[in-house]
């Protein structure tokens, strides 16, 4: 339903797009993927008309609504729900039980319903504009990381949404996992060209190494070729008998077009640093409890206890606000609980990303001080290896941390982590600001580590690939489960899914699957308008 045709797009010197020419096809639902500052969002502006292509054309059709998630925060009315029912046409302008199922889904509760937009967090506020988005019923959605802030439950829910949405939905998030159980296709930025096939993004990236495997094997028997000629050349040239057959070859080369060699983008490689720890438990957690004003009462957890095996891989999974950052941070002893004591072994060395961590970094240092103060004893040599694994080579490790991007400072905090020798790891949502690539790099490294890993993620790709047991925080506070994510929706599930979505097979999409909402199938546009020209 829209055309992109040979459009061109820089930046100064950078060049994001150069002749592109792509489609994106009635009920596609496509996600997006591509390093971080390739140009993803600048694309969707693009689309929006809130920038214009070099050159090129954007054909959208006529009365073809787009809708996309806006990031500035700003409310009219009194309470959620008005605020929200504030996007429904005219003809739904008094439906407020859309509205109240989109929020219900997203997580908010009768009694928030009622609440002024100003009284929550940041990320709620974000909740509450990409519900005002969904109510609108456009014929495509633009979704810039709308992941982002939302918890597990409100992640299993929208995914739910969007795949009985009847429209497009051009998706942008570093969860692969999300992203492929919505999508049907994936596109990718690829050297300022932009690649669109179908299926999901693990096929998407085997395609693209497959053919650059192609490239490189053809391009390494061009220089075989290349270099036989040339020494035949430097052999006969001087030969009368076989002067002309020299003269003959150098012509082909030429004329012989030379296949250049592939550049790729810069992407995490490291390991993290584990020392050996004697036992076989490392750390024990007894009758522990927690509550920030001290009354029992109001206790975020109760009676909390569990051991950590040496290698164990424990997940901290449920929603936003329940209490699975404090129970990090107790666990890293930066809170003291109100009952019970978490017990250490003796050697034991913990790697801390908190939350908070990343506003702990000086803004006036550069990242190689910010490493130096992790671990003073390491010298300039071992800093700049650490910095160029998290992909800070040369000078751009001098960079002051001020200008540095989210996802940038995350790779400052891992670096820091990677500063020390640890054997267990203490993970609260590492991979926020990471982009899909670094996101499945750092999975990797977590599967391999020798110690121990307790992490707080709502990505259930990552709890399928590593948690071995999970603490959950339900409505009865928080508990231990002794098995994977998939014996968790089996046996118990989530307190508000109902029964049929508890048993989802193992996260593979199927065919015909019982939907939480069912969203309706936009009006059929009127024909094409061109979108400008740059």
């Amino acid at each position: 339903m829209i055309q992109i045709n040979n459009i061109t797009k820089t930046y100064g010197k950078q060049t994001l797009y150069d002749d592109v020419t792509l489609s994106i096809g009635s009920r596609e639902k496509v996600g997006f993927v591509g390093r971080n500052g390739s140009g993803k969002s600048t694309l969707f502006r693009l689309i929006l008309g809130e920038e214009q292509p070099d050159s090129g054309i954007i054909n959208i059709p006529k009365g073809y609504r787009i809708g996309s998630l806006a990031q500035h925060l700003k409310f009219t009315e009194k309470t959620v729900l008005e605020e929200v029912a504030t996007a429904l046409s005219e003809d739904e302008i008094y439906d407020h039980w859309k509205a109240e199922k989109i929020l219900s889904g997203l997580g908010f509760s009768e009694a928030d319903m009622e609440k002024a937009p100003e009284s929550f967090s940041g990320g709620y506020q974000i909740r509450m504009n990409l519900a005002k988005l969904l109510v609108q019923n456009p014929h495509m959605l633009l979704l810039d990381e709308p992941t982002n802030y939302l918890d597990i439950v409100s992640l299993r829910w929208l995914k739910s949404w969007l795949r009985s949405f009847q429209g497009e939905v051009l998706l942008i998030t570093h969860d692969r996992g999300f992203m492929n159980e919505v999508t049907t296709h994936t596109m990718g930025i690829v050297r300022r060209q932009i690649r669109k096939l179908k299926g999901d993004a693990v096929t998407f990236y085997e395609t693209l190494d497959h053919e650059d495997e192609i490239h490189e094997k053809t391009r390494l028997n061009q220089e075989k070729r290349i270099r036989e000629i040339e020494e035949f050349v430097a052999r006969n040239k001087a030969r009368a008998s076989s002067a002309s057959r020299a003269q003959s070859r150098l012509k082909l080369l030429d004329k012989m077009e030379r296949i250049e060699k592939l550049d790729h983008d810069a992407m995490l490689a490291f390991r993290f640093h584990y020392e050996k720890c004697q036992g076989k438990t490392v750390m024990e957690v007894n009758d522990l409890s927690f509550s920030y004003d001290g009354n029992p009462d109001n206790a975020l957890f109760k009676n909390l206890t569990f051991f950590v095996g040496a290698q164990d891989r424990i997940a901290i999974i449920g929603k936003n606000g329940k209490g699975k950052s404090t129970l990090l941070n107790i666990l890293a002893g930066e809170l003291k609980p109100v009952t019970g004591e978490v017990s250490s072994h003796p050697n034991l060395k913990i790697g801390h990303f908190g939350q908070m961590n990343i506003q702990r970094l000086d803004p006036e240092y550069n990242i190689l001080k910010e490493l130096s103060m992790a671990n003073p004893s390491l010298n300039n040599q071992q800093l700049r290896c650490i910095a160029g694994a998290m992909m800070f080579p040369g000078d751009a490790a001098e960079k002051n941390i001020k200008v540095l991007s989210g996802g940038e400072r995350s790779r400052v905090l891992l670096g820091k982590i990677l500063a020390n020798p640890t054997n267990i790891l203490l993970l609260d949502e590492p991979t926020n600001h990471l982009d899909m690539e670094s996101i499945e790099e750092l999975t990797e490294q977590l599967d391999e580590y020798e110690g121990a890993v307790i992490i707080v993620t709502h990505s259930e790709m990552i709890l399928r690939d590593i948690a071995t047991k999970l603490i959950v925080y339900n409505e009865g506070g928080a508990s231990l489960f002794l098995g994977n994510y998939d014996d968790f929706l089996e046996k118990i599930g989530w307190d508000d899914e109902p029964k049929a979505k508890k048993k989802e097979d193992k996260g593979k999409k199927p065919e015909k699957q019982a939907e939480l909402e069912e969203a309706p199938k936009p009006s059929k546009p009127a024909k094409k308008r061109d979108r400008g020209f740059a």
